[in-house]
């Protein structure tokens, strides 16, 4: 159950199948339930509020495109969590051929303020030694640390083996040892 919905509502699973077929309140359920969701995904990549705000409705757009695409061979979330990051990454691709300064992997989320000043200093500087990292080595050290997912389901969103994503994240580990 998501944090919008209450227990008299069908399940995601069940809305979303219904959206597939086209019934649009179905589709405007999946979107409430899912809103939020979308959202902390594009601030903790952004840092923004006015850019995950964008990137949260170009996602609601595309998923008006695609969710008959939905197969149900993985979980919703992690289908949709693959549409929100690759928009993500259009918004900074765009945004940096705009010129404009884009700060990635904002992970301290506005709920979890640090308990003082230094923690919030030392977290700015593994953060910031994150961006340094590759592509492929930052989005597993997000998921697994930043949204506390498993390396399975890392793996699921990457499209890669669970192995693959371990090995991510120990060369993010090592490589951070030397930036740090």
């Amino acid at each position: 159950m998501t944090l919008n919905q209450t227990e008299n509502d069908p399940p995601i699973s069940e809305l979303v199948k219904l959206a597939a077929g086209g019934d649009r309140d179905a589709f405007a359920a999946v979107v409430d339930a899912q809103y939020d969701y979308i959202f902390r995904i594009a601030f903790k990549w952004l840092g923004d509020k006015s850019d995950a705000e964008d990137v949260t409705q170009n996602v609601v757009i595309k998923l008006a495109k695609s969710i008959q695409q939905f197969d149900g061979r993985s979980q919703f979330s992690s289908w949709l969590y693959r549409i929100a990051l690759n928009a993500v990454r259009d918004h900074q691709r765009a945004s940096n051929r705009q010129g404009r300064n884009v700060v990635a992997l904002s992970l301290v989320s506005p709920t979890s303020a640090p308990s003082n000043q230094e923690d919030d200093v030392t977290m700015n500087e593994v953060w910031s030694a994150v961006r340094q990292l590759p592509e492929k080595q930052r989005d597993a050290v997000l998921m697994v640390y930043g949204e506390d997912m498993s390396h399975a389901d890392c793996a699921t969103i990457m499209g890669c083996k669970e192995s693959t994503v371990s090995w991510y994240v120990h060369e993010a580990k090592k490589s951070l040892k030397g930036l740090l």
